[in-house]
């Protein structure tokens, strides 16, 4: 028969399982959400992936680069979602304005309104280590 410390251990690494399993289902539920189709036909990242082809082209080194320091307090994990999230973003924004070439305009924006507001102070703190002003961008925080 085994001993009571044994048994223990076992229903506390049940329960460690038990909730691992819980994370690992609720992200990718998350994402099986967002490859649902809407209205269109298109889920949420076949619209981010068709803005980013779209606007490869438009992309200069500079505002790639500037894209990936913003991007580099994210856990290198989750950075390439988040990169292709917040460029998929950059790349609407910048085919409804019919831009020309990414600027830097359009990536802050892109970044402030695809990322959440606890996101935010990071930009601000970026931005301002950078010597841009963050008064244009104000209506979007």
């Amino acid at each position: 028969m085994p001993s009571a410390e044994f048994m223990w251990f076992i229903v506390a690494w049940g329960f460690v399982l038990i909730g691992l399993f819980a994370i690992g289902g609720y992200f990718m539920f998350r994402k099986f959400l967002k490859k649902l189709p809407k209205e269109d036909g298109k889920s949420d990242m076949d619209w981010e992936e068709h803005y980013v082809n779209e606007t490869r082209h438009l992309w200069t080194n500079e505002q790639k680069e500037l894209l990936e320091e913003l991007v580099s307090p994210v856990p290198e994990l989750f950075r390439d979602v988040a990169r292709h999230k917040i460029a998929g973003r950059i790349g609407q924004l910048a085919l409804e304005e019919k831009a020309s070439v990414i600027t830097q305009d359009l990536v802050i924006r892109g970044y402030i309104l695809a990322t959440p507001k606890r996101d935010h102070k990071f930009l601000r703190k970026r931005l301002d280590e950078k010597s841009i002003s963050v008064e244009p961008y104000e209506y979007l925080f």
